[in-house]
């Protein structure tokens, strides 16, 4: 890469201004906000068997059908609320994983309702401190580690869907749970001290 290339991203990273944006501001940095967690787990279950633009372009459409991920709101719609959302061609318009939303946004007010909470489930895993990888290649980076199968039963047990051991790792990198930006982006060293 030549030096006017600009900063050498995690190749993940498309040419597209928002893939850039949400990789130097959002992937891998630390977050603990329960709707930020509750959109970041919907968004990765909605990406399984689709490109990470397509979902960061339909990214708005989502925040806007789902109420900007007020769980409390989206629980008390009720069951014509699928119909509705399976029209709307802002978000990927699949049952399943809609369904799962809906039924998530449920177990998560569930939780709250007993005193848990999405980010306490999910920062047990790493013992409260992001996990700092240093993969120098793409294909060192796992889909899958014991952690994320850990946090996927944990989140089953309580109920919640779509959300396997690949789908939680990539949900544990985006929140900042896990570091895997590659030691050679800019990225490595400053996302967890965000």
């Amino acid at each position: 890469m030549n030096a006017d290339a600009g900063p050498r991203r995690c190749p993940w990273v498309g040419d597209h201004p928002l893939e850039i944006a949400y990789h130097d501001t959002e992937w891998g940095v630390p977050v603990h906000d329960e709707a930020r967690l509750f959109e970041m787990l919907t968004l990765e279950g909605a990406q399984a068997g689709l490109s990470w633009r397509t979902i960061l372009l339909k990214r708005e459409g989502y925040r806007r059908a789902f109420a900007g991920f007020d769980a409390r709101r989206i629980a008390a719609w009720g069951p014509d609320r699928a119909e509705r959302l399976l029209a709307d061609a802002s978000i990927v318009r699949h049952r399943g994983k809609i369904e799962a939303t809906l039924g998530n946004a449920r177990r998560l007010c569930a939780l709250w309702d007993r005193g848990l909470s999405l980010s306490g489930l999910a920062w047990e895993i790493v013992d409260g401190t992001p996990r700092i990888n240093h993969w120098r290649r793409l294909q060192d980076v796992p889909a899958a580690t014991e952690e994320s199968r850990r946090l996927s039963r944990a989140l089953k047990a309580h109920g919640f869907r779509f959300i396997g051991e690949t789908t939680c790792y990539a949900f544990m990198q985006a929140a900042g749970l896990v570091n895997d930006h590659l030691v050679d982006c800019p990225r490595h060293s400053s996302a967890s001290a965000s």
